[in-house]
């Protein structure tokens, strides 16, 4: 792969990352979903339907948010080839990438880490579910799902924090395509695309006793209808999983 112009822009958006990040201070959440009750079948079930309101169980639990770092934006295209060095055309790319698993997620974020000599957060296994994360570390990483919903809120108590037009790309304005980030406005501190574009992976296991090693991705996406994309959606899949709507963000505990 040739370089040149893309590897000088690429090394500057490299050190404009601390420009990027944002602080967000410590807080509590409360988080809730919907289990279903019915006994899990299918071993290469994609994306899980949570069943009939008679069969689902809303389960409700809060969570402690410590002080952390997060990037206003979704990884883009462009930040992500550079770090990854892959095979690909030159370009600048400010779409959210897009097409990447779970996997591919955690070793960017440790590729990009190893970049600007910071710890890896990440001892990735064989197993998917047997990967360690180290909290100590001051690399970067994926939030963790309380994280992300704490950080999408932003202090507001709906389900969105403003008009869905005026703050996500879903299926009602999106051409039926991803559009580049940063174009509508942020959430109340200052986060962009929280809500539609792409779904965004984060750290967490769902079930294990019922999904295995399938992660959470939240937020909702340009395919995806108005009640979909919300601060408290949320699906699951295996770490492997790929599709041209599901991205990520980063962040970490210091800077």
């Amino acid at each position: 792969m040739t370089m040149g112009k893309y590897e000088s822009n690429g090394e500057h958006l490299i050190k404009d990352l601390i420009n990027l990040m944002v602080p967000i201070e410590s807080g509590t959440v409360e988080l809730r979903d919907y289990i279903n009750m019915n006994k899990w079948l299918s071993s290469d079930y994609t994306l899980a339907d949570p069943g009939r309101k008679s069969d689902r169980k809303v389960v409700t639990w809060t969570a402690s948010i410590e002080p952390f770092y997060v990037m206003k934006y979704q990884v883009t295209q462009h930040l992500y080839h550079f770090v990854m060095h892959d095979d690909v055309e030159p370009n600048e790319n400010k779409q959210p990438i897009t097409d990447v698993s779970w996997l591919d997620s955690l070793v960017f974020c440790n590729k990009l880490s190893r970049i600007l000599d910071r710890t890896e957060c990440y001892t990735i296994a064989h197993e998917s579910e047997k990967t360690i994360y180290n909290k100590d570390a001051n690399g970067f990483r994926l939030l963790t799902d309380a994280e992300w919903q704490y950080a999408c809120k932003a202090g507001t108590k709906g389900y969105r924090y403003d008009e869905i037009d005026k703050i996500a790309w879903y299926k009602g304005n999106s051409n039926g395509s991803v559009q580049q980030v940063g174009k509508l406005l942020p959430n109340p501190w200052g986060l962009y695309d929280m809500i539609g574009n792409v779904w965004e992976w984060c750290w967490d296991l769902y079930d294990t006793k019922r999904y295995g090693n399938y992660r959470v991705f939240r937020g909702g996406s340009w395919a995806e209808v108005e009640n979909n994309c919300g601060s408290t959606i949320r699906r699951k899949s295996m770490p492997d999983f790929k599709t041209d709507d599901l991205g990520f963000r980063i962040a970490c505990g210091k800077y």
